[in-house]
C-alpha cells in the first residue's frame, strides 16, 4: 500500500497465478483506524489526477455526514433497476401465474385479468414497474372511484399487490404508490358502504333520441363506441374488446366470449338494423382486429375503458354514466313496451331464476331479443 495523502492509497498486489505480475488499484480509507474503505478502480485506467479528484469529492461527503460508498452503491442499484425492462403488463402476467394456483375459485383469475385489462393495462401496461408513479395510479383510479366504487377498490388492491411483488423481486426501488395507508388516502375520498350501493346515474329514455343525435354529429371512435354501447345495451368491457371475428353481419349476431362476460357465460347479442349500419361503416375503415381500435397508430389495441366516460365529460354530462344507459334501456322496455321481463333481463345478460332461465333459453329466445333490440334501435333514432 502506497499512501498518496488524505487517505488515498495505491494498492499493489501480486497476481495469484503469476507472482511476477502485479495489479494496481486506488483505495480510499477514512474513519478511526481507516475502517471505512472505497475503491476507485485500476491504475493506469484511473490516473493519479482522477483518483485525487474522486477522493476529494468522497471526503467532502464524509465531512457532511454522507457515506460516499453507500451513496455510490445505491446509485448503481437504481441505474440497474432503471435498465430493467419489466413492464407492468409482464408483471401482471408473472404475478397471476404465481398466485393463481392457490386461488380456490377459477373465476377469480378471470376477474383479475378482466379488471386489469379493462382499467389498468391501457394506461400502465407499457410502463416499466420502476417508473409507475402516484400520478399514474390516480389516472387509473380517479375516473372510476366515485361511480364504480366496488370495482375501483378491487383495482386498487390488485395494483398494490402487483407492485409489492415487483418491489420484493427487485424490479422497483421506491415505495408502493397504490398503497392506501399513507398514500392514496390523502388523494382519494374514502368510500363508505352507503356510497357503494349507489346506482349509476342514468339518462331518462325520453331524452335519449336527442342525446344520440348529438353523438351522431361527433366524429370519433369513442362516440361510435358509445352509440354501439347504447344500441346493444352492453357493458363497457364487452364493447371495447369487441373483435370483428365475433360479429356476423349476415346473421346479425354478435357472439361475446365468456371471458368478457360478467357472468362468465358466452352471450349472443342480436344486432339491430341501426347497429348493423354502424358496424358496416366502421368496417370500411378498420385495419384492426378490434372494432373500436385505439387509434390509427396503435391498431392492435382497443380503445381505453375510459374513452366513453371522457367523451361524456367533454360534453359536460357528468350527470350520467356509460353504465347508466343499461338502466335507460331497462326503463324504456318496462314502461314503453310489452316485452316480457325475462326478455329484457336476458338482453342485459342478467341471470334469472333457474326455471324461467331454462324456458327462455329454448326456442325463439334469440328471435324475441332481436325483436326487442330492433324496437330499441328504432326508438333511439326516432327524432
Amino acid at each position: 500500500m502506497h499512501l498518496d495523502g488524505h487517505g488515498l492509497y495505491l494498492r499493489v498486489q501480486a497476481s495469484k497465478k503469476d507472482t511476477l505480475q502485479v495489479s494496481k488499484s486506488w483505495l480510499l480509507r477514512w474513519g478511526s483506524g481507516g475502517r471505512n474503505t472505497m475503491g476507485f478502480g485500476r491504475f493506469p485506467e484511473i490516473g493519479l489526477a482522477d483518483a485525487r479528484a474522486l477522493a476529494a469529492d468522497a471526503m467532502q461527503k464524509v465531512a457532511l455526514g454522507i457515506d460516499p460508498r453507500a451513496q455510490r452503491d445505491d446509485a448503481r442499484r437504481k441505474v440497474q433497476i432503471q435498465q430493467d425492462t419489466l413492464t407492468f403488463r409482464e408483471a401482471c402476467k408473472q404475478y397471476i401465474e404465481k398466485e393463481s394456483p392457490a386461488w380456490k375459485n377459477v373465476k377469480h383469475e378471470q376477474q383479475w385479468n378482466s379488471t386489469l385489462e379493462t382499467y389498468a393495462l391501457p394506461i400502465l401496461g407499457d410502463k416499466t414497474v420502476e417508473v409507475i408513479s402516484l400520478k399514474d395510479v390516480l389516472s387509473v383510479l380517479e375516473p372510476i372511484w366515485n361511480i364504480k366504487n366496488e370495482t375501483a377498490t378491487r383495482v386498487r388492491s390488485r395494483l398494490e399487490n402487483i407492485l409489492d411483488w415487483a418491489i420484493t423481486h427487485g424490479h422497483r426501488t421506491s415505495d408502493n404508490p397504490a398503497r392506501w395507508k399513507g398514500r392514496l388516502e390523502h388523494a382519494l375520498p374514502a368510500i363508505n358502504k352507503r356510497q357503494r350501493v349507489k346506482h349509476h346515474p342514468a339518462l331518462s329514455y325520453r331524452d335519449l333520441p336527442d342525446f344520440l343525435n348529438q353523438i351522431k354529429m361527433m366524429n370519433s371512435l369513442s362516440a361510435r363506441a358509445l352509440e354501439f354501447t347504447i344500441l346493444t345495451a352492453c357493458r363497457t368491457n364487452e364493447v371495447i374488446g369487441a373483435r370483428w371475428e365475433e360479429i356476423d353481419l349476415e346473421k346479425d349476431v354478435w357472439t361475446i366470449p365468456k371471458e368478457r362476460m360478467k357472468a362468465g357465460v358466452e352471450q349472443l347479442v342480436p344486432i339491430s338494423k341501426p347497429a348493423n349500419k354502424l358496424l358496416k361503416k366502421l368496417k370500411e375503415f378498420s385495419g384492426s382486429k378490434y372494432v373500436f381500435q385505439s387509434d390509427f397508430i396503435r391498431k392492435e389495441q382497443h380503445i381505453s375503458n375510459m374513452a366513453m366516460l371522457l367523451l361524456l365529460k367533454r360534453m359536460n354530462r357528468q350527470d350520467i354514466t356509460v353504465h347508466g344507459f343499461r338502466s335507460t334501456f331497462r326503463d324504456w322496455g318496462a314502461e314503453q313496451t310489452e316485452f316480457a321481463r325475462e326478455v329484457l333481463e336476458h338482453a342485459l345478460s342478467h341471470r334469472l331464476a333457474d326455471g324461467a332461465e331454462a324456458a327462455y333459453q329454448r326456442g325463439t329466445m334469440l328471435d324475441k331479443r332481436r325483436e326487442l333490440m330492433n324496437a330499441w334501435g328504432g326508438y333511439c333514432f326516432s327524432k
